[in-house]
């Protein structure tokens, strides 16, 4: 089945059945072919309804998963967002997509190189990828639109929160290591409030102010 084929059959059964509607995020999968950020060996699986190894013990998320949480950002297209783990680059080519510019951490060497060589390929020039500790965030950047934490977090981190604009989103996975729950945060005057979107399960975010 051509590639074309198979991104519109994961975008109509895995994402816009279960309820996304974003039609910017929808049109950034039709831009982005998940298969160029996995291994030769997963190609063929590239389009199905889960994640999948991309080396090192970290994994690229479910589509569906993705979707969500780009959707939940509410991004417009002039934001300026944090990524927290880039793994491969496949969130992070959708970001570039969605917003004005990207600034991803990513703290596996090997996977900055492939991601950084993946924006090249596909001529993504608003995207920054850096090697670091994801935890502690990007301040000399800050402070940011959203900020997306693709890795499961025992807590908020603060350390991110005081990263983002008043006003400003942050979607994190929080709870144990092996089972999180997805949290919005949305940064006010008057504090924080906070939505649940559901159950979930990330790598662990292993850095300063995460997992040790």
């Amino acid at each position: 089945m051509a590639a074309d084929n198979r991104i519109e059959r994961m975008i109509r059964e895995q994402i816009i059945a279960r309820g996304i509607q974003d039609a910017r995020v929808i049109q950034a999968f039709r831009e982005v072919p998940r298969e160029r950020f996995v291994e030769g060996a997963l190609k063929e699986q590239a389009y199905a309804d889960y994640p999948l190894p991309i080396g090192y013990g970290q994994t690229i998320s479910q589509p569906y998963i993705v979707a969500l949480m780009l959707s939940a950002l509410s991004l417009q297209g002039n934001e300026r967002v944090l990524e927290i783990g880039a793994g491969s680059g496949f969130q992070t080519a959708l970001l570039a997509k969605l917003a004005k510019k990207v600034y991803s951490i990513e703290r596996v060497h090997g996977l900055v190189i492939f991601a950084k060589r993946m924006m090249d390929q596909l001529e993504i020039h608003n995207a920054i990828i850096k090697l670091g500790d994801g935890s502690i965030g990007w301040k000399e950047e800050a402070p940011f639109d959203r900020i997306i934490v693709s890795a499961g977090a025992p807590d908020m981190v603060k350390q991110l929160h005081t990263q983002l604009v008043e006003g400003g989103k942050m979607l994190i996975p929080i709870g144990e290591e092996e089972q999180q729950e997805l949290k919005l945060f949305i940064k006010t005057s008057a504090g924080i409030s906070e939505q649940n979107l559901g159950a979930c399960r990330f790598v662990k975010l292993i850095g300063k102010y995460g997992w040790k």
